[in-house]
């Protein structure tokens, strides 16, 4: 089953780019790159693909050491006339087990721009080191993730629910409807064969084998991600028990349980960062813009799919039953998937979202995502209660520089001015039902434009 996701919209004007560079597809595995290329190529005269893991397809950039003659001996291979070089697209697969091929691809830019070029690799960054000539503004890059909602919605056929959500503000009559679906999606993930699992038989129990399957496959890789054999250990210990700290802010130092040293599972978390499989996901202790983490402080841990972890921590069937995801595994899931969501529209390039801390001797203030909005930093908080328990919000806000803050949670949606118990500063509070978290930014931006105090 083929989904529609956004990157489309970026591969079809890729295509008719004058100035088209070849363009690097990056991200994990299994979070659709091939299966999004496959499909694209039907804009297509002529398609060849190639596969950098099967030994006869990386023969070509071992025999071949100009574009030229490696594009020659393809078209020939595969029965295609150059004379409609301009009309096929190359895709080269799994491209980080060749840095003969990513050495290439800057050639294929200076000496071949009428051919279509798409590479993909989901390990790029440990090889980027290894290639004497990496092609640096030779490529553009492309991020791939697994789905967020709307392409959820998108998957299902869910068009009227896709109308709802683009409605600014949101209509009041859309929120039972939109708020079962997320809580189906958020209970699955966003992990492209999960999904057609789960849209093909409509149930949850033909999905612990896909789960199972996809992160032994992460577990698998663990020698590539390695840099040598103790790093091999400790990225694998990360992995068999990382999932079990997501709802705390994570030291380096015995990580786990273990006697490891924080340098040792620095490097590995670093490793695994760099892989998207586990990010790490640093605070923030600024007001104002711009916004830059704190790589001293303790992160977070963020991993490639919500839906993969409700797996691990066993919580899927539990989850059915709460008409308020934001209590589930100590109120860590929805804040979890609403970075996640964040992530999948850094397509063009990656930024990772921050939270905010303060950190005293006798207490300390923490909220969940900060986002930048022109000259402001807005404050978001992800939880259910009254306005008045947001008190790491209330500290924010009774520092800032403007009188905005957000607060997602399983309500609907609505705009109310309130004081900051402490600072009794006047402030407007944007109640956002946790399905927005692909809209927060367009939220932000007409909440801001819209709405100032009375």
């Amino acid at each position: 089953m083929n989904h529609k996701r956004h990157i489309y919209k970026v591969l079809r004007q890729w295509k008719t780019n004058p100035k088209r560079k070849p363009l690097v597809l990056r991200g994990a595995r299994q979070v659709g790159k091939t299966t999004a290329v496959n499909h694209f190529s039907k804009n297509y005269d002529h398609y060849i693909s190639l596969n950098l893991e099967r030994p006869q397809d990386a023969d070509y950039f071992q025999n071949y050491k100009d574009v030229k003659t490696l594009v020659d001996a393809l078209f020939l291979e595969h029965n295609i006339s150059v004379k409609v070089i301009s009309k096929t697209l190359l895709f080269i697969d799994e491209i980080q087990e060749s840095p003969e091929a990513i050495a290439l691809l800057r050639y294929f830019y200076e000496d071949l721009p009428q051919l279509h070029v798409i590479a993909a690799g989901s390990l790029l960054e440990h090889v980027m080191d290894k290639v004497k000539k990496f092609p640096v503004g030779r490529v553009s890059y492309l991020y791939v993730h697994p789905l967020n909602f709307l392409e959820y919605l998108e998957a299902k056929g869910q068009n009227q629910a896709l109308e709802a959500l683009y409605q600014i503000p949101l209509h009041d009559f859309a929120h039972t409807t939109l708020k079962k679906l997320f809580h189906e999606y958020a209970i699955i993930g966003g992990m492209p064969e999960v999904v057609n699992t789960y849209l093909e038989q409509n149930t949850l129990t033909a999905l612990p084998e896909v789960y199972e399957s996809i992160w032994l496959t992460y577990k698998d890789d663990v020698e590539k991600y390695a840099n040598n054999n103790t790093n091999a250990v400790i990225i694998k210990h990360i992995m068999d028990t990382a999932h079990l700290y997501m709802d705390e802010r994570i030291k380096f130092q015995n990580f786990g349980n273990s006697n490891y040293r924080s340098r040792e599972v620095g490097e590995a978390m670093r490793n695994l960062n760099d892989a998207r499989v586990i990010q790490l996901i640093y605070p923030t202790t600024v007001i104002e813009p711009p916004i830059k983490p704190d790589i001293k402080k303790s992160p977070r841990l963020q991993f490639l799919d919500t839906g993969l972890v409700n797996y691990e921590l066993n919580i899927q069937a539990s989850m059915l039953v709460l008409d308020d995801l934001s209590t589930a595994y100590k109120g860590a899931i929805i804040p979890h998937l609403i970075t996640q969501e964040l992530l999948s529209l850094n397509t063009l390039n990656y930024k990772k979202p921050n939270f905010w801390v303060r950190e005293k001797t006798q207490s300390s203030s923490e909220v969940d995502l900060v986002v930048q909005y022109k000259d402001k930093i807005i404050p978001i908080e992800i939880k259910s209660g009254k306005e008045g328990k947001l008190k790491s919000l209330h500290q924010f806000v009774d520092r800032s520089n403007h009188p905005y803050a957000v607060r997602m949670y399983s309500g609907k949606f609505s705009i109310e001015e309130h004081t900051t118990p402490m600072g009794k500063k006047p402030y407007l509070l944007m109640n956002l039902p946790y399905y927005l978290g692909t809209k927060l930014e367009d939220y932000i931006d007409y909440f801001v434009t819209n709405h100032q105090l009375k």
